[in-house]
């Protein structure tokens, strides 16, 4: 039994913990947030490789993991049906993925407020130093910390997120306060709407307490468009009082100008669906689309695993399955060569290329929302109906829809 370490208590943290402590180890999962990050993030988009994960991690999986949609529908300005593609996937939420990963690992397993401000290394094992001054010993680091990794940025301190161009306004609507008829439209597909230069898309998640009862479900929106570096960017993430956020701003501090600016575009832009929905969405947030893509993910007795690894622009809907593929893959390496760098050496060998491709992909299904800001290189723009078969799609069908 090996003593592990996992910095970063989000999915890909409590995903790998579960899995290790299944494996027989001994794992403390080291989260720096002070509370339970029980109702963050909004939808996920699931595939089989990431179900069963979730199963060998000891989450329950039934009916209630989410709802399924048979059918994706492209909305014109007019709120009509451009194509529809028969697509069936079963859709959820991050809150609801934390709560089954929270449910399956045992008690004591987590620590909050225990952030990892430092890591030192020997020949039998690593050091972490905790932000109020504690220092723990284990035989294995394993970095979960998300895109601002604190363990990344000792290790690889060059290798910094990149803006990619353009934000997602993103955002969830209860079911109950739309009219009928964006219920009747909307609600049974996963849609899509798709003016010049940018992306509306969304899809049906479980509502306040895990409903999925008619009535009872919310809407999960992402709306991308472009934001040029610079002054607007800078707008876009600075709160009513003026404080900049330059690594981006919590969903409450987002200011009433810009949603009140973001509402009136989507009335002039969108489907009148998808107008309701921001209209009376009570929260909507922005979040800078960027890129990353770790050069090496093993360092001795320190790995890097899903955001703090790699992160892929959100059309590719791959944030947790490739955090719960790099989970599995450092289980399945530790228990063939124990707790040791051999073993992060090999989790390497087979997760780097798959990470840089799951990038490259999302690089490419995005190059269309950059085609209109200063300098950018003009592209063809896609069909809605490729669009539609190319986004958040299961991976065993990437060859079947290449970018």
């Amino acid at each position: 039994m090996a003593r592990i370490l996992v910095a970063g208590g989000s999915l890909g943290g409590l995903m790998a913990a579960n899995l290790l402590l299944r494996a027989g180890h001994d794992v403390q999962v080291l989260e720096r947030s002070p509370l339970s990050l029980q109702g963050r993030g909004a939808g996920i988009v699931t595939h089989e490789g990431l179900r069963q994960v979730l199963r060998e991690a000891g989450a329950v999986v039934d009916e209630t993991l989410g709802i399924p949609v048979a059918q994706r529908v492209v909305l014109g300005a007019d709120g009509q049906a451009l194509c529809h593609w028969d697509h069936p996937q079963i859709l959820t939420s991050w809150g609801r993925l934390y709560a089954l990963l929270s449910a399956a690992l045992p008690a004591g397993h987590l620590r909050l407020d225990a952030g990892v401000v430092a890591v030192s290394q020997t020949d039998d094992g690593v050091g972490v130093q905790l932000a109020h001054g504690e220092t723990l010993h284990a035989d294995l680091l394993l970095a979960a910390d998300g895109v601002r990794s604190t363990v990344r940025a000792q290790l690889l301190p060059a290798v910094q997120p990149a803006y990619a161009g353009y934000v997602a306004w993103r955002g969830v609507c209860d079911e109950a306060v739309l009219s009928r008829f964006t219920r009747d439209t909307l609600f049974p597909h996963f849609g899509f709407g798709l003016p010049s230069g940018e992306q509306m898309l969304g899809y049906p998640v479980a509502g306040p307490n895990d409903g999925t009862a008619v009535g009872q479900r919310r809407w999960n929106f992402v709306w991308y468009r472009p934001a040029a570096e610079g002054a607007e960017l800078q707008a876009l993430l600075t709160d009513a009082d003026g404080k900049h956020h330059a690594g981006g701003l919590p969903p409450q501090a987002v200011s009433w100008r810009q949603i009140a600016a973001v509402r009136a575009a989507a009335r002039a832009r969108l489907a009148p669906q998808f107008a309701e929905i921001l209209e009376k969405t009570a929260m909507p947030f922005v979040q800078p689309i960027v890129d990353l893509a770790s050069p090496q993910l093993a360092h001795g007795r320190v790995a890097l695993l899903g955001d703090a690894a790699f992160v892929a622009r959100p059309h590719v809907g791959m944030g947790v399955a490739k955090a719960a593929d790099d989970a599995l893959a450092l289980q399945q390496a530790i228990a063939a060569f124990g707790a040791t760098p051999q073993a992060l050496r090999h989790y390497e060998l087979q997760r780097r290329p798959a990470g840089l491709a799951v990038v490259e992909r999302a690089r490419q299904l995005g190059a269309g929302l950059e085609a209109l800001l200063p300098g950018a290189v003009p592209t063809p723009r896609r069909p809605p109906d490729a669009v539609m078969r190319h986004t958040a799609i299961d991976p065993a069908l990437f060859e079947t829809y290449p970018p």
